[in-house]
């Protein structure tokens, strides 16, 4: 039984909110109608189509293509690799195949994947002439294959890849019959659509992001500040964000979770980070102390105690491969290698900061020890953190002519940390001429912007390489501001519309 209901904002912004089966499904309707797309494609053409979906591990990848299966009602087979030998992979997708209801006997068996996924496309011929030639709706009936986590299988079986292009080109593009890839490892999985790749040019792409942070006020019932800061400490992980109760204040929600050793609050990054770095030891260790506060490439290798080769390689691990850590430089119109290392994902950099490191004693119950410190270092945290989120807030409001030519957004700052400012904007991604608009970020919950600040933010203005006398002022202010002066005031609620 599927039921609806609608949050509407201050702003008129409307958030779907669909009831599956006792569960909240938010948001995601963009993806969710590429994919109906693909079958309405697949109807009309009677032709194939290979689905390439890639994502951060534990973002709802899974999750929504379960959804879009449910609510297309389509016969599929959902195959969930978990690592095991070839042998035992195949003998669990035969296992999915009997129960998937799409006309395979009891007991089938296959030998190789070329012979498991050519039974499938044979049998969405057979569904096809079992309902006359057509599902009800005039088109062909369709049958979707869904391999989640394929690295997996890629990993024990490299020439996997080969076997599906082959099979695409003899065999699934002429089959009413949608193949979707799903993977967590976003490198493997980039890779596979490359161009000297086997299917590079034969799939359609889906890149699954964590929920935005409208989508994670919708499902608390936040606004705000609140919503903001909600996202600071759950982000964009589904399984996190739905375990926020509606209209339930930060420091409730934290008390409850971490009163809880399995709630996903503390779980979910447990699991990360033992999936993402199986045996990558350096790498979690640097990590770490990137989570923790540490953001130059000197003091991140002094206390991790790591030599320089060495890091060097776990930060490449970190930011190139996994693409848990961003690798920020100043934004103005002189070039700089100032390189700051932050956690990517806010849940994870929260998580890092404050629930790793105390795990034993949530496991023993002190859970009072680590609410004090979250609230002490919480103030200063949170400034810190919400610089990365103002900033995709403001670049996703751009074009807009009150930030002058800006198209892209970032901060400028100098070796020694005399000059920091939190926004700046410029017209181009690389070699800026000049620099459109410096702001400040003032995040507290009783000081609203004021005439210091403003001094403040004129007197770095002028610093900073690139700026003239066009160059914009904004501020971001938590609790508004008194001052004049300014060309554009954001306020918690204008950087949550961004999302919207």
């Amino acid at each position: 039984m599927t039921s609806s209901k609608r949050a509407v904002f201050e702003d008129n912004t409307v958030v779907s909110i669909i009831n599956v089966s006792n569960l909240t499904f938010v948001g995601r309707e963009a993806l969710l109608r590429r994919l109906d797309a693909i079958i309405d494609d697949i109807r009309a053409t009677g032709a194939g189509r290979l689905v390439s979906v890639r994502g951060r591990r534990r973002v709802g990848k899974s999750r929504l293509i379960e959804e879009w299966l449910r609510r297309g009602g389509v016969p599929h087979v959902f195959f969930a690799a978990s690592r095991q030998g070839p042998e035992r992979e195949l003998a669990l997708f035969a296992e999915t195949v009997e129960r998937s209801g799409i006309g395979a006997p009891p007991g089938v068996r296959f030998e190789t994947w070329e012979a498991a996924l050519s039974y499938v496309a044979g049998s969405a011929l057979a569904a096809q002439s079992a309902a006359g030639g057509n599902d009800g709706t005039g088109g062909p009936w369709p049958v979707v294959v869904v391999l989640d986590e394929f690295p997996y299988l890629l990993e024990r079986q490299p020439e996997l890849e080969g076997t599906v292009q082959k099979l695409w080109d003899t065999l699934i593009q002429r089959r009413p019959m949608a193949l979707v890839l799903i993977g967590s490892d976003i490198t493997m999985m980039t890779a596979l659509t490359e161009y000297g790749r086997p299917l590079y040019g034969r799939t359609t792409e889906l890149v699954i992001p964590p929920f935005t942070p409208s989508e994670t006020a919708a499902m608390g019932g936040l606004d705000g500040a609140a919503a903001l800061e909600a996202y600071l400490v759950a982000g964009g992980f589904p399984l996190v964000v739905r375990s926020w109760r509606r209209g339930e204040t930060l420091w409730q929600f934290l008390t409850r979770e971490l009163a809880d050793p399995t709630s996903p609050l503390i779980v979910t990054g447990e699991r990360m980070l033992a999936a993402e770095f199986p045996s990558e030891v350096q790498a979690r260790d640097v990590l770490r102390v990137i989570g923790h506060g540490e953001r130059t490439f000197n003091a991140i290798g002094q206390t991790a105690g790591i030599p320089q080769m060495s890091l060097k390689r776990s930060l490449d691990t970190l930011v190139e491969r996994k693409r848990v850590v961003a690798a920020l430089q100043p934004r103005s119109a002189k070039p700089s290698r100032e390189t700051r290392y932050v956690v990517a994902d806010p849940y994870l950099r929260f998580w890092l900061r404050f629930i790793g490191p105390a795990l034993d004693e949530i496991e023993r119950g002190r859970v009072d020890l680590v609410m004090q410190r979250i609230r002490d270092s919480w103030p200063t945290y949170r400034g810190r953190a919400i610089e990365p989120l103002v900033r995709e807030a403001v670049e996703r409001l751009l074009p807009d002519e009150r930030f002058g030519d800006a198209q892209y957004v970032g901060g400028y700052w100098t070796r020694t940390n005399d000059v920091e400012v939190d926004l700046t904007g410029t017209r181009e991604r690389q070699g800026a001429k000049r620099v459109s608009f410096v702001g400040s970020i003032k995040w507290k919950e009783r000081a609203p912007f004021d005439r210091q600040d403003l001094a403040a933010l004129a007197a770095h203005h002028a610093l900073v390489p690139g700026s003239d006398e066009a160059t914009r002022l904004v501020a971001v202010s938590r609790s508004g501001s008194t001052v004049a002066g300014l060309d554009v005031t954001l306020s918690p609620a204008d950087l949550l519309a961004a999302w919207r």
